[in-house]
């Protein structure tokens, strides 16, 4: 072998299922004694990375060091490659591949009775089924068949436990999702069971092992667990625990990341632990990015084993959770389908805190419906006599734009309830609505700094030179460090001399260090170097 294959092979090694191209390699090298036929074949391990690549083009090659090669590999310790070898028979000689292995298992030697029977088992349950109902398609020899590996149900478990404490981890998850189904049993319940009989020091690979089943099923270890367990079995769940803390341990640095994709990764991960994640979860509730707050809500919610909406349902309504949190499932909820009935419940239900049913007015605008339907279900809303309630009516009304609506949205400009003006100003905002930029000017000498923010960013998007002296003195002037920031941001995008001015005399003498910080962003868009 070439120094280079031999590299090609070694980073391979491990991959595509258990052998690895190494191992698919040292397996063809082994059974294929011909040298022309051996470096044909055999070169399929790189080429195809398929463990049984190399079986099934031997089965299509004709000639007696073929038949010879793929006797061998009937032996062969990887069960992939037994049955590969099966599977290349059934092909060549028109049978079904469970006949061709019940054939197989009825007539093997007690040498190979245990080799066939694992094959067997494995085979069957890699189709989701029990080894029984797979050889009943077999025909006349099925039941006998699987009457044989049952028999042997004994040495097949130890077989499939010997890789679920594999030192190669891509082996263990198969393994024990193959062991449950030969069984009939939950793997969590199958893996307790092994652990009961082996020494800690082989805890981490069965965690390993359950975690990779979990991953596959779209569950979690967590959940599967507590569906399982029963009291005999705390001692064996406490060494399970054990290991999960430490792996939560680590994946709690990902949430702290300023990688938003790490932070991604991160919550992904902590999905395969479910209710033991559920502390690490909440935390990623309420971060910054909208991607990883609604993977934590789905991941919460697997954790419960419910609906997503159900679970919505109760978070938002227990007792002691933040605006924040609530916000959080909200926004969830309003990606789902059949958003509409549950955010108009939210909205209706008037225990809740008036800020809760605002914002589960607001998010109506996300679920699927029309302009015109969407403003009928607004319309109780609009006249709310909860402040919050209507300014979430108002925000719903950004898109799409409609005369009905810019009618709602001049009438929300001159509510006595702040939030409802705030909430008209992101909509003209939004909208780019450039005939109002003068009543959002006037606004920045609201009493309520809500306001007066919300007329600043406003003017961000609907701003003109001739506004730039307005937010130059807010700016200056605003007792409100909010207030100040909005303005800054604002002046950087209008540009001009007197917005670079003022600026830089925010710079030099504001005394809020983020407003500073804006200023210094603000200046450089601009072109100037600060210090």
């Amino acid at each position: 072998m070439s120094s280079v294959l031999f590299l090609v092979l070694l980073l391979s090694a491990g991959q595509h299922g258990g052998q690895g191209a190494l191992g698919c390699w040292s397996s063809c090298q082994r059974h294929v004694q011909e040298q022309a036929l051996r470096a044909r074949v055999c070169q399929l391990c790189v080429t195809t990375g398929r463990a049984d690549a190399w079986v099934l083009e031997l089965g299509r090659t004709r000639g007696l060091p073929a038949q010879e090669g793929l006797r061998s590999a009937l032996t062969d310790p990887d069960w992939r490659v037994r049955w590969a070898v099966l599977r290349a028979q059934a092909k060549a000689r028109g049978h079904t591949e469970p006949r061709t292995l019940a054939d197989w298992v009825a007539e093997a030697p007690a040498r190979d009775e245990v080799l066939a029977c694992v094959t067997a088992a494995r085979a069957a349950a890699s189709a989701g089924k029990s080894t029984a109902a797979y050889l009943k398609e077999a025909g006349a020899r099925g039941g006998a068949a699987a009457a044989r590996v049952w028999a042997r149900r004994e040495a097949i478990r130890e077989a499939l436990e010997v890789e679920v404490y594999s030192e190669q981890a891509v082996l263990r998850g198969e393994a024990l999702t193959h062991l449950a189904t030969f069984l009939g049993r939950p793997p969590a319940r199958v893996l307790l069971e092994s652990m009961a009989q082996r020494p800690e020091a082989g805890d981490p690979a069965a965690a390993s092992a359950l975690l990779s089943v979990a991953e596959k099923q779209g569950s979690s270890v967590g959940r599967m667990l507590l569906v399982e367990a029963k009291p005999p079995d705390q001692a064996l769940i406490n060494r399970l625990f054990a290991v999960y803390s430490a792996d939560l341990e680590k994946l709690q640095k990902g949430l702290a990341s300023l990688d938003i994709a790490e932070r991604r990764a991160t919550v992904q991960s902590l999905r395969r632990y479910g209710p033991l994640a559920q502390r690490e979860l909440e935390r990623a509730l309420v971060d910054s990015e909208a991607q990883v707050r609604r993977l934590a809500a789905r991941g919460l919610a697997e954790a419960e084993g419910l609906p997503l909406l159900e679970t919505a349902g109760r978070k938002i309504r227990a007792e002691g959770s933040s605006l924040d949190t609530r916000r959080t499932w909200m926004e969830v909820a309003a990606t789902e389908k059949v958003c509409e009935p549950f955010l108009l419940e939210l909205a209706h239900d008037t225990g809740l805190p008036a800020d809760t049913r605002g914002e589960a007015v607001a998010r109506l605008a996300d679920c699927d419906g029309g302009a015109r339907r969407r403003l009928q279900l607004l319309a109780p809303f609009l006249e709310d006599p909860q402040g919050p309630v209507r300014a979430g009516a108002v925000r719903a009304l950004a898109l799409p734009r409609s005369p009905e609506a810019d009618a709602a949205v001049t009438a929300a400009l001159e509510d006595p309830a702040p939030e409802v003006v705030a909430a008209a100003l992101e909509v003209v905002g939004q909208q780019r609505q450039a005939a109002r930029a003068e009543t959002a000017v006037t606004l920045l000498g609201s009493p309520h700094a809500q306001v007066r923010e919300a007329a600043a960013r406003a003017l961000e998007w609907i701003g003109r030179p001739q506004h730039v002296k307005p937010l130059a003195q807010t700016l200056q002037e605003d007792s409100v460090a909010s207030v100040r920031v909005a303005a800054a941001q604002t002046l950087a995008l209008l540009g001009g001399p007197f917005a670079a001015s003022a600026l830089s005399q925010a710079l030099a003498k504001d005394p809020d260090s983020h407003v500073q910080h804006v200023a210094r962003r603000g200046l450089e868009r601009l072109g100037f170097r600060t210090p």
